[in-house]
């Protein structure tokens, strides 16, 4: 099969298209026949030899976690899906999955049945950027009808299927984004957009319920301002995380870094708000599996509007 691999850590120049043996599912595994898959952060940081490439060891390694495809064969025990199930997933993270590749291997039980309503190319972006917000906003946060959320970078990746999550659960949700996003985030269903480059955010909205970071940095600790006192930040940027929970702590405020999490029923969650129609997926480009190098360094850029997929 088709792979993409590199043989050391660096720029996106590294990824390179090879060959690897089709893998054999395990017991309680299914493999599926990989359709196109997501590209997020973590691959170009993990590429670059941040992220997770720690816990995936040296190279040679292949990144990729979110995948849609086709349940190409089952393994013993698997009952949740049959060869030919239409399928999407984020397989095996933080470890690796293999997912820039044209067949995955992974527990079943780290995939879902693709909601009729959402394309192949689609469902390969929602996995761990809908997972991200759904284990922060609904696991973490407990989030409740009624509750005032704001979402940095609202538009991007994550943050458009935050916006989209905490509306469906009844939230009062706000969004900082650039103005030339804001008409996207009220098609979004947002009920305020601040421009962070004209105003303070700070400075613009009441105080929150819960804040979703997912810049980092000083953006983090000028959230605590406006944070309820009975509230609570998630800070995602790993890097930013520990200072930001610091920074809280000291002011009595309620702080959570996380890491996302495989997990079936999350997904199966998803794909219940596409079916009735209160989340989509947007994707804003799409580059053949050969061309992994080029998504890196769009992604790299840091404004895409939601999501980059690599069809395979």
């Amino acid at each position: 099969m088709r792979v993409i691999t590199q043989l050391a850590t660096g720029g996106p120049e590294v990824l390179e298209l090879g060959e690897a043996e089709i893998p054999e599912p395990l017991p309680t595994e299914i493999r599926v026949r990989v359709g196109a898959a997501g590209v997020n952060p973590v691959d170009w940081k993990t590429r670059a030899g941040a992220g997770v490439a720690a816990v995936i060891g040296p190279p040679p390694f292949t990144v990729g976690w979110d995948v849609a495809g086709t349940v190409d064969a089952v393994g013993r025990g698997v009952t949740r899906f049959a060869v030919g199930d239409a399928v999407f997933g984020m397989p095996w993270f933080p470890r690796m999955a293999g997912g820039y590749a044209e067949f995955v291997t992974a527990p079943s039980r780290h995939f879902a049945h693709r909601p009729a309503g959402l394309s192949e190319v689609e469902a390969a972006g929602l996995s761990l950027a809908g997972l991200t917000a759904w284990q922060c906003l609904v696991d973490i946060a407990a989030l409740q009808p009624g509750q005032r959320v704001l979402v940095h970078a609202a538009a991007g990746g994550v943050g458009h299927l935050a916006v989209q999550i905490a509306k469906a659960r009844g939230a009062y949700v706000i969004g900082t984004a650039s103005a030339a996003k804001h008409n996207l985030l009220h098609d979004l269903g947002i009920d305020e957009a601040i421009d962070y480059r004209a105003e303070a955010f700070e400075k613009a909205i009441d105080p929150v319920d819960i804040v979703l970071d997912l810049i980092g940095g000083e953006v983090a600790a000028r959230s605590l301002d406006i944070l309820h006192p009975e509230g609570r930040l998630i800070c995602l940027p790993s890097a930013a995380a520990a200072a930001a929970l610091a920074a809280a702590a000291e002011r009595g405020l309620r702080a959570t870094a996380m890491l996302v999490e495989p997990d079936g029923n999350g997904l199966d969650a998803l794909a219940r708000l596409v079916d009735d129609r209160r989340l989509r997926v947007l994707v804003t480009e799409t580059f053949p599996l050969e061309r992994a190098s080029h998504a890196h360094r769009a992604g790299e850029l840091g404004h895409t509007t939601g999501k980059l997929v690599l069809t395979v």
